[in-house]
């Protein structure tokens, strides 16, 4: 429990570092001006590298629960 709990801690620190660096360098550039295409673009990155993240992470759950991680190798 003590473990989980402990990597729970670490990665949501980690996750607040990166939101604070984040949030500084996106202060830092006073100057940049992104048009509407450029949030747009920047949105639908976000957007299709989360969803092949999460079909990635669902095939391995699907691949894990049919039991095809248990097969033995082809060597």
């Amino acid at each position: 429990m003590r473990t989980t709990l402990l990597t729970i801690f670490v990665m949501l620190l980690a996750l607040g570092v990166a939101c604070l660096f984040a949030w500084y360098v996106w202060h830092q550039m006073d100057g940049v001006q992104i048009s509407l295409h450029g949030y747009l673009a920047l949105a639908l990155g976000v957007g299709l590298t989360f969803a092949l993240g999460a079909g990635l992470m669902a095939l391995v759950f699907i691949s894990s629960r049919r039991g095809f991680d248990d097969e033995a190798g082809g060597d």
